[in-house]
């Protein structure tokens, strides 16, 4: 398992990542907004423990920007704001749980390996819209002013991550991790691939929406 801790407390950090490496567990720890995302753009993580109160962006501003760019990971927001307000601002902010500092270790593993039990959500009639373009997620069908073309899974798949994080440039890694998974054994060629049907897709449904190559560095979705 691998975690994101985000936590400014560097005592707390220090001690937290000693608990991780007790039970075997990756663990990736930062401080502030920044890291956090130069984390996330670069690794899949099976769970993100993030601290509410944050110098600059706060832990709420940062999990309402992780679920903004379509990042679905399971977050445990961790805090000394315990009132019911507080619990319930963190959980409308997209938080999977909520977590009261001071808390014992065996708690907080606890909490995780709850989250790694609950089964995967499915979403239905889902659509997305960008640019020209429409991409239904539930027949994985792209289409623009009616003009219509079937996409393969993983053409959806990358395309979905293409939309939700649009205008930024996406790594190859990122690519690869988050559309084909952290442990698979595909090749970078593989993703150039895809991007090359993806482009095809869209002259297929003339569409003006363009895969922006980002030379060294990986691909960027553009009107």
């Amino acid at each position: 398992m691998r975690i994101l801790l985000v936590e400014d407390d560097l005592e707390l950090c220090r001690f937290m990542g000693f608990w991780f490496e007790e039970k075997g567990y990756l663990a990736d720890i930062c401080q502030n907004s920044q890291d956090a995302f130069y984390y996330l753009n670069r690794q899949v993580y099976n769970v993100v423990i993030l601290d509410r109160m944050l110098p600059g962006m706060d832990g709420i501003q940062i999990l309402q920007l992780m679920r903004k760019q379509g990042i679905t990971t399971p977050v445990i927001m961790v805090t000394a704001l315990g009132t019911l307000e507080d619990r319930v601002d963190g959980l409308d902010a997209g938080a999977d749980d909520y977590l009261v500092k001071p808390f014992a270790p065996e708690e907080l593993f606890a909490r995780i390996r709850a989250l790694e039990r609950r089964p995967v959500k499915m979403e239905l009639n889902r659509q997305l819209e960008f640019g020209d373009l429409v991409l239904d997620l539930s027949n994985r069908v792209l289409s623009k002013n009616g003009k219509m073309v079937e996409l393969s899974k993983k053409e959806m798949d990358l395309l979905e991550f293409l939309i939700r994080n649009k205008g930024q440039i996406l790594t190859r890694e990122i690519l690869l991790n988050r559309v084909w998974g952290l442990d698979s054994a595909v090749e970078e060629g593989n993703l150039d691939n895809y991007i090359y049907f993806l482009r095809r897709r869209f002259k297929q449904v003339g569409s003006s929406v363009n895969i922006r190559t980002v030379r060294s560095v990986g691909y960027s979705l553009k009107e």
